[in-house]
């Protein structure tokens, strides 16, 4: 029950984007940041962590769950650091997946000869 709710969700976030970018004339690139910054703004509000522990990875795993990942990163760390944590905490919660997105787009660059189109 858990995957479903987590594809459910998931998928619904992402249909969103997928409406706003059909329907509105935004570019893809202000959609998925808005998508980041509104999960910064859902986190910082205290909205995202319940919404987050209902479903799972449907919560996480899209961007606006990158933005939570960034507000509580910068949360605990401006608890830890001060305002010096404001400036490193959301690079330090989110370095392993920062990480593992520049070794993997590297390693396609390297594995895939690229095409005009």
């Amino acid at each position: 029950m858990e995957y479903l709710k987590a594809f459910v969700i998931g998928g619904a976030l992402c249909a969103i984007g997928q409406i706003f970018i059909d329907k509105t004339k935004l570019t893809p690139a202000r959609i998925l940041v808005g998508f980041v910054v509104a999960g910064v703004a859902l986190s910082a509000l205290g909205f995202y962590e319940p919404f987050a522990d209902f479903a799972g990875a449907g919560a996480t795993v899209p961007l606006s769950g990158f933005g939570h990942l960034l507000a509580k990163g910068v949360r605990a760390a401006v608890n830890d650091y001060g305002v010096l944590g404001a400036f490193t905490g959301g690079i330090s919660a989110a370095a392993g997946g920062i990480t593992a997105a520049i070794v993997f787009a590297f390693a396609a660059a390297l594995l895939f000869k690229p095409k005009d189109k």
